[in-house]
């Protein structure tokens, strides 16, 4: 069971295969040995969140938190702090190899700390040591090699006790009092400042400095390797103040960064204005490519198949992390919307001069705007009723009335002022109880999550084509 076969995958399609780093090594473990993992893994997650000792902004590999919970805290952050400071300093730190560099000795000791003592802990001990690898590649087999380091890719605690590993970065950006947030090996540090003040300016660089100069020193401790040439630098700023930040690069581990005018993160893409014009264009051209693909078959394909694969392959790209398009200009989110007036006429091959909307409508779509809404008012619920991750629960606050209104159990929730409309009422603080408030109280009042999703879908496609 603690043998494990490593089949080499290329991280992605268009990387040199010569090139050795441009591949992820995945362990394949015996089918008892993930099975009991498992069980592990329900125990420790069961340990840890009752007695509140995970990284509260770390969003991997827990449950009801996800790439876009977490992307939706970071740029609520930031649009609140352009909307209150003008810009915003975001960093992306790059670990090399990270899970194939974890000290056993140090990650038991993190456990220990953490109260897992006794049996339970001499069993982590035991799946840790003697641990070997071999590699297979088209059917040839190397010698084994015993696992002195690192936890296994592939298994089910692995990804788990890293996160365990790393869980004192969160206090070192706690002490440069710079916001972060964490998935997996993807560590985002990000500060606010004041364009117009070179001051300003100056102590938020520093800050960003001594932070990572600190992280660097504690990863070489802990034997994990910060890679500085890879790491990323996005200054975003409000449009007006975008010429006058005097950042033109940081010495990040004996590297130059240069500010990038946009960078992909977590699978979405950020530009230094967050106006996300560079996502959405992303999206359509994926989205376009698959339809062209499904079009060239389409009349091989049944209608139920073909709208099988056109949510498999269109509308999965168009809703990714759709939750952080609310707010933007119509101008945008039409590109979005004629990628799935295409997708429909693929689906129902209705001729091009034919009117889309009664076609949408038989397909029971929502309208692109409507879903985006949808998907917002959906993490509102659940953050309200427990199924949403803390950081995105702590930033609704229900409406308390300073006086006995009728609406005070209309399960109101506070409307946070904003400066700019095209930033601060984008964010999510703002922007999602100013839909869930116009909300009409039987939906709100919803008695659980199908319910709810029924009847806001309801709700909102009649808004969308009624």
């Amino acid at each position: 069971m603690k043998l494990a076969l490593i089949v080499p995958l290329i991280k992605k399609l268009l990387l040199d295969p010569e090139v050795l780093k441009n591949f992820r090594p995945v362990s394949n473990l015996t089918f008892i040995s993930k099975l009991i993992e498992r069980v592990v893994a329900l125990r420790l997650n069961e340990h840890l969140t009752r007695n509140k000792l995970q990284e509260v902004l770390q969003s991997a590999y827990r449950q009801y938190h996800s790439t876009e919970t977490a992307l939706l805290k970071v740029q609520n952050d930031l649009l609140t702090a352009i909307d209150t400071d003008g810009g915003a300093i975001l960093v992306l730190l790059d670990l090399s190899a990270a899970f194939d560099t974890i000290d056993h000795k140090i990650l038991i000791q993190r456990l220990y700390d953490l109260g897992i003592r006794g049996a339970a802990l001499n069993w982590f001990k035991s799946y840790l040591s003697e641990r070997t690898q071999s590699v297979t590649i088209k059917g040839v087999r190397s010698e084994k090699r015993e696992l002195v380091y690192g936890v296994p890719q592939g298994s089910v605690l692995g990804p788990i006790l890293f996160t365990i590993y790393t869980i004192p970065l969160g206090k070192i950006a706690k002490k440069y009092n710079l916001l972060y947030h964490i998935y997996a090996d993807d560590t985002q540090l990000y500060i606010s400042f004041r364009p117009a003040d070179p001051t300003s300016q100056a102590v938020s660089v520093d800050k960003i400095l001594k932070c990572f100069n600190e992280i660097k020193d504690w990863m070489t401790v802990n034997l994990l390797k910060l890679n500085g040439d890879k790491t990323e630098l996005l200054i975003v700023t409000n449009k007006k103040y975008k010429n006058l930040t005097t950042i033109d690069c940081m010495s990040l581990d004996s590297a130059s960064i240069y500010p990038s005018t946009n960078i992909r993160n977590l699978g979405a893409i950020f530009d230094n204005t967050l106006d996300m014009e560079a996502f959405i264009n992303a999206k359509c051209k994926a989205a376009r490519y698959s339809l062209r693909n499904i079009s060239r078959v389409r009349k091989s394909l049944t209608t139920d198949a073909c709208k099988i694969i056109v949510q498999a392959y269109v509308t999965s790209k168009l809703d990714y992390c759709n939750s952080l398009l609310y707010g933007l200009p119509s101008l945008l989110i039409n590109r979005l919307q004629k990628v799935q007036n295409t997708a429909a006429r693929v689906i129902t091959l209705t001729p091009k001069w034919a009117h889309i909307s009664p076609v949408r409508a038989a397909l029971h779509w929502l309208p692109v705007q409507q879903r985006i809404e949808y998907k917002v008012l959906l993490y509102v619920y659940k953050a309200l009723n427990g199924m949403a991750p803390a950081y995105l629960s702590d930033l609704l606050v229900p409406y308390v009335p300073n006086r006995c209104l009728r609406s005070a159990g209309k399960h109101y929730l506070q409307e946070p002022r904003a400066r700019l409309k095209t930033y601060g009422h984008r964010a999510f603080m703002s922007a999602a109880p100013r839909l869930w408030n116009a909300l009409p109280e039987k939906i709100k009042c919803a008695d659980s999550v199908d319910v709810f999703k029924c009847q806001l879908k309801t709700h909102l496609f009649n808004a969308g084509f009624m």
